[in-house]
């Protein structure tokens, strides 16, 4: 059996070339597509989702669709140093958004709660994050690999596991009909869909056409228009390629549906 890949519908896809007892350590470097944080503030605790990119080198290659694991200090809710990993589907195509195949991205959606049924702050001990909220008043939650991912700066060290996942990959189909469902940072591996089909070079047909022929749909819902991820790319793909892709968004918060009820992409 072949080490770090995994056969799927008879092609191989790289498969846990890393474990958690070795990981493979990223550094944090700079997008030039996107500013870490990617949402506005909404009066909720958790309106934060970023987008952080790691550097790999080329040593964690991975498909469109898979998923990879961080590995946060720590302590975790039962106490543990290192936390256990945490996997997150990737935001990035195979190619990463510089298109050098040496990074990968994430979506992340920092986790705080309030007053509830876990804390790992006091009152009195919850102190700013990188995006400058901090909730003094209130014994606090916070998610402890998401917080480690969204304090991240320029030149951090990252410990990667994986690649994994063979349930969302893309059909082999160039004139397949692909039709997406997403709330939130599960916008993930839509996103990297969409970067290979409609803009990557990876993507692109010797005729300066696409290679995918088919029609791409998103579906998105998230509460407040102000928590929109990628809605920019959205904005260029439709653009570019009118006939080849579309999008319904679903803002629960502030659209109604027929009956006037919140607006979510089930009732769209």
């Amino acid at each position: 059996k072949k080490k770090g890949v995994k056969v799927v519908h008879g092609k191989e896809i790289p498969w846990n070339l890393f474990s958690p007892k070795a990981p493979y350590q990223g550094k944090v470097v700079a997008n030039d597509f996107h500013h870490q944080t990617l949402t506005e503030p909404t009066g909720d605790a958790n309106w934060e989702t970023t987008h952080v990119t790691f550097d790999h080198g080329g040593k964690v290659p991975y498909i469109e669709g898979q998923s990879i694991g961080v590995i946060a200090p720590g302590p975790d809710k039962k106490g543990e140093q290192p936390a256990k990993i945490r996997l997150y589907s990737i935001a990035s195509s195979a190619v990463g958004d510089d298109q050098s195949s040496k990074t990968v991205s994430l979506c992340v959606k920092r986790v705080v709660e309030l007053d509830g049924k876990f804390s790992n702050r006091a009152k009195g001990e919850d102190k700013p994050d990188k995006a400058g909220t901090a909730f003094p008043e209130n014994e606090v939650y916070r998610g402890v690999c998401s917080n480690h991912i969204c304090d991240m700066s320029v030149g951090d060290d990252v410990l990667i596991t994986g690649p994994t996942g063979a349930e969302m990959l893309l059909p082999t189909d160039p004139e397949a009909n692909i039709i997406m469902l997403a709330t939130g940072t599960g916008i993930a591996p839509m996103r990297s869909y969409l970067r290979l089909l409609f803009h990557d070079k990876a993507g692109a047909a010797s005729d300066g056409s696409r290679k995918f022929k088919g029609l791409a749909w998103l579906f998105m819902g998230v509460p407040y228009s102000k928590s929109l991820l990628y809605d920019d790319e959205h904005q260029v793909y439709k653009k570019e390629f009118p006939d080849q892709f579309k999008y319904d968004y679903a803002v629960s918060r502030e659209d109604k549906n027929a009956a006037g009820q919140k607006m979510y992409i089930q009732t769209k």
